[in-house]
């Protein structure tokens, strides 16, 4: 009986100890992510960032933007995340900002610029806080002080 016990112990212990094969198929197979693709929109909002980031810094250093960015007139058309619908709010503040944003170049305004430039960066604030609100922090950082 303890002979048939010890046996069982270690076949068992032998069988427990034998290494799982894998097939074939599962060594090659290739592992798909769903990778996060910023919306046409999304694109162009980082665009739009990086101009009037660059727009601050020439008022900063005293010139005069004069050309105002086409690529801008795209927010009216631009493909927006599957998630959001373009609205009337929406379509209010793309109006709004395009004219603010023009504003901006306007070379015979009697407005200062930095006041200019700062009308048009609050209104892409108060745009955000109506819908897509975690860019605002960063929108913040174009305001001229």
């Amino acid at each position: 009986m303890r002979l048939l016990f010890f046996s069982m112990c270690a076949l068992l212990f032998v069988l427990s100890c034998k290494q799982i094969e894998e097939s074939p198929e599962a060594a090659t197979e290739l592992m798909v992510y769903d990778m996060y693709q910023p919306s046409e929109m999304a694109n162009l909002m980082n665009e739009m960032f990086a101009q009037n980031l660059k727009v601050k810094q020439d008022i900063l250093d005293g010139k005069v933007p004069t050309e105002f960015p086409l690529d801008f007139l795209k927010i009216h058309t631009a493909e927006l995340s599957d998630f959001k619908s373009r609205n009337e709010t929406f379509r209010s503040f793309s109006k709004l900002f395009i004219e603010s944003e023009k504003e901006i170049f306007n070379t015979e305004s009697l407005i200062p610029i930095e006041e200019r430039f700062n009308n048009t960066v609050n209104l892409c604030i108060s745009c955000h806080q109506t819908e897509c609100t975690g860019p605002i922090s960063r929108i913040q950082k174009l305001l001229i002080k």
